[in-house]
């Protein structure tokens, strides 16, 4: 196959940045629930999604801080982002 000169370049991360990055994401929205900051006195999720952007510094400063914007959203409400299978396609 032969290079296409109209394609444009893009920055990947390293798989296994990405990888680590999508772990500790699923661990976070895996192990929190409304009230475990009763059960671990002082826990915030921001110093789960703090941990979790440490995998992200690559990025860019304001994609680091939309990215868990939205990933916290998406653990606080796990069900915001759904839609029925039948209106997506």
């Amino acid at each position: 196959m032969g290079s296409n000169p109209t394609a444009t370049a893009t920055v990947e991360a390293p798989r296994s940045l990405v990888n680590t990055g999508i772990a500790g994401l699923a661990l976070v929205a895996f192990t929190y629930y409304p009230d475990k900051h009763l059960d671990e006195p002082g826990y915030t999720i921001d110093e789960d999604l703090e941990w979790c952007a440490e995998s992200m510094t690559a990025l860019p400063i304001e994609t680091q801080r939309q990215l868990m914007d939205e990933i916290r959203m998406l653990v606080l409400e796990p069900t915001r982002d759904r839609q029925a299978s039948s209106s997506r396609f």
